[in-house]
């Protein structure tokens, strides 16, 4: 009952916003506009996107400092978006934090694993730097889409407050000493919190030392840049598919619309609030409901496809299941206590 309450919010916003797009949309003509897409381009943006998947895949194996095989982190990252399509709160997160952690390391790096905290902060960096360019395309697709005025001053203002987040991060990671000392300090009264929270802090200021490397973080920002370019270029030949007269900047407002409603609290996966956003941002371009889902329902599909055929791989050579892994994640965030995952109560992988 907690579980499910905790659930509710998101569990009403997905029911409204489905409602309303059987409401307002003709499944006939939907259909119709599947039927009639341009396949030929469907399918470059099938392989567009298992591309996108292994750059991203890079972006993380970076933010690692390359301390998993390649090989583990695609799969343990497939993993995890398996498990935001079928598990709340986004736990998928925190599952392949928790995957990762229990894998061995890459063989060049032989006893430098990384814990569950050590890992946890590169997914929050990987994140707010996501949030920082769904941000900036969506503001800047604005101005062409609905000629707002001012939109240009909230780019800003946007962009500000992300590289401000990010600068924080950074100097954070510089001053883990400093942080720690005050931790301690503040929370001097409480014995059990500074125990408990000095451990997980200091773990998790060591996972965000990748910040504190130039070269690193310069490899990190330019595949993220690329990656993103790559999902604008994706997004648009999909609108493309199925809105012959389409322009780059539908991609960039369909992108960017879609970033924000897989934010929005809803059921699993974004269901409902994607198809809210994108349907919401490509009728405003177009005019047409019908064919807007279309493209909708197409790019879920997909995602779908990837997550499933390359996650649930990934478990089954692991001997793991969504259920399963559902059920540790439980036990882990309901313990006293941060514990490293790698010790014994790691799964049996023969059952």
């Amino acid at each position: 009952m907690k579980e499910f309450r905790r659930m509710l919010p998101g569990l009403l916003v997905s029911l409204v916003l489905i409602g309303a797009i059987l409401y307002f949309v003709d499944l006939k003509a939907m259909f119709v506009a599947l039927q009639s897409a341009n396949f030929a381009l469907v399918l470059v943006v099938f392989l567009l996107g298992l591309a996108w998947l292994f750059v991203r895949g890079w972006v993380w194996h970076t933010l690692l400092r390359r301390r998993f095989a390649y090989r583990d982190v695609f799969l343990t990252l497939m993993e995890g978006y398996l498990l935001n399509n079928f598990l709340p709160f986004r736990l998928g997160e925190l599952g392949r934090a928790f995957l990762l952690s229990r894998k061995a390391p890459a063989a060049a790096n032989p006893g430098q694993g990384m814990t569950f905290v050590e890992i946890l902060p590169t997914i929050i960096i990987e994140r707010v730097t996501d949030l920082a360019f769904s941000a900036a395309i969506f503001i800047a697709a604005v101005p062409f889409v609905v000629g707002a005025s001012g939109a240009e001053r909230i780019a800003w203002l946007v962009g500000g407050l992300v590289l401000v987040g990010l600068a924080a991060l950074v100097l954070l990671a510089r001053q883990r000493q400093a942080a720690l000392d005050l931790f301690h300090k503040l929370s001097r009264r409480w014995p059990g919190l500074q125990r408990l929270g000095g451990s997980f802090l200091e773990a998790f200021l060591t996972g965000l030392e990748v910040l504190t490397d130039p070269w690193l973080s310069l490899r990190f920002f330019v595949l993220m840049t690329f990656n993103w370019g790559m999902a604008i270029v994706q997004y648009f030949l999909l609108i493309r598919a199925f809105f012959p007269a389409a322009q780059l900047v539908w991609g960039l407002f369909g992108l960017g619309a879609a970033a924000f409603g897989g934010a929005i609290p809803s059921l699993p996966g974004g269901v409902g609030t994607l198809e809210g956003a994108m349907v919401g941002a490509l009728t405003l371009l177009s005019g047409n409901e019908s064919t807007a889902l279309a493209v909708a329902l197409t790019s879920r599909l997909f995602n779908y496809i990837y997550s499933g055929t390359f996650g649930l791989y990934g478990l089954a050579r692991e001997g793991q299941t969504v259920a399963g892994i559902y059920r540790q994640l439980m036990q882990f965030q309901s313990r006293s206590s941060v514990e490293d995952p790698d010790g014994s109560s790691r799964p049996d992988s023969s059952k």
